[in-house]
């Protein structure tokens, strides 16, 4: 999503650049060649990501026979560090201008790699405010530009949302959001589920939207509704959600949405994790904001029992304790910059591109 948007700034900047790239349906829309498909490459966690090695190795390698063969004018790297750190080598041992888009959060851990961006990393384009400052103190180019989700359209609408759903005005509307990835829907949705259902029992119509991705399987989901790839929407149409950690909060803070975040991960990704990781936070809206925006619950303090007590006094949207919640996500919303952030990395491409 984020590249897109890029390469719709690039196209619209300088039609006649041809832009190559490893990614989806929304970059082909924007007018990329798609060199690569994306799907088969998603992965979260050391372990996890295993048993895609050998398609990362075969992409890598494909790669560098382009930027040996002098293909590219600069590459510009969207995330996904465990990989692009290897690309940025790749591109730099070729003469290819690095330009890194959505830095890898070294400021949280692994801050060792910084030496390998120094050395194979041209600019970076960040877009959390503080990690300006951060690269910049170790020696790289940086520049704030503002989160892409800035860039996204407005959803539907709250009320037209609710009532597509169903939900009256005095109705509660509990939003479930286990993740994108096979792997982190299988860890979260029982306990998401389970935290429902405890919610359920007590609440009076409280109705439960999940987040759906063809990736997912829901089972024992009971009368819980499933809305596909209407991530944006549900978070809109939401009293309260529940979250795993990620890019997700910093949606449902643009949607002034209160939320829980909670996240579990493969045991053995969780203990190297625990040593490597510098933040005693990982949810970006905490990371982002004075005092704690939202509760979060990590590996074995994310039960049923425990995302239920922290969910149910956001219930009431303008309670008290909601009420707290927002003005503290308003705060997180001030620090995202404004709109822009595609049509400012493509301007960083292209003068990349001509140096």
């Amino acid at each position: 999503m984020h590249a897109a948007n890029v390469v719709s700034a690039v196209r619209k900047l300088a039609p006649d650049v041809q832009v190559d790239g490893v990614g989806g349906a929304s970059m082909a829309r924007a007018g990329a060649t798609i060199v690569h498909p994306i799907d088969r490459l998603a992965a979260m966690g050391l372990f996890e990501a295993a048993h895609s090695l050998p398609r990362h190795v075969r992409l890598l390698l494909q790669l560098r026979r382009q930027f040996t063969a002098g293909r590219y004018s600069v590459a510009v790297l969207v995330d996904y560090p465990g990989f692009h750190m290897s690309v940025a080598a790749a591109a730099a041992a070729c003469g290819v201008p690095v330009l890194y888009y959505v830095a890898p959060q070294m400021w949280a851990w692994g801050a060792w790699r910084v030496r390998l961006l120094r050395k194979n990393v041209r600019a970076m384009a960040v877009v959390l405010p503080f990690e300006e400052q951060f690269f910049k103190d170790r020696g790289i180019e940086a520049r704030f530009v503002g989160h892409p989700l800035l860039d996204r359209g407005e959803s539907c609408g709250r009320t037209a949302l609710r009532n597509e759903l169903g939900v009256t005005p005095s109705s509660v509307l509990l939003g479930l959001f286990p993740g994108s990835r096979s792997s982190e829907i299988g860890r979260h949705w029982p306990t998401f589920r389970k935290a429902s259902d405890l919610l359920r029992q007590t609440v009076p119509g409280i109705k439960v939207v999940v987040a759906g991705t063809a990736a997912g399987s829901y089972p024992e989901r009971n009368d819980v509704v499933i809305w596909y790839d209407r991530q944006q929407d549900l978070l809109a149409a939401c009293d309260v959600v529940l979250t795993k950690s990620g890019t997700t909060t910093l949606e449902a803070a643009l949607a002034d949405t209160p939320l829980v975040i909670a996240y579990r991960m493969h045991s053995l990704t969780y203990a190297v994790a625990r040593r490597a990781v510098r933040v005693g936070r990982v949810g970006l809206v905490n990371l982002l904001s004075e005092q704690d925006a939202a509760p979060e619950f990590i590996q074995n303090a994310a039960t049923p029992a425990a995302l239920a007590d922290a969910l149910r006094p956001l219930l009431d949207r303008e309670g008290e304790e909601a009420s707290r919640q927002r003005e503290r996500l308003a705060g997180v919303r001030r620090q995202l910059g404004t709109p822009g952030a595609g049509l400012r990395v493509a301007e960083m491409a292209l003068q990349l591109a001509a140096s």
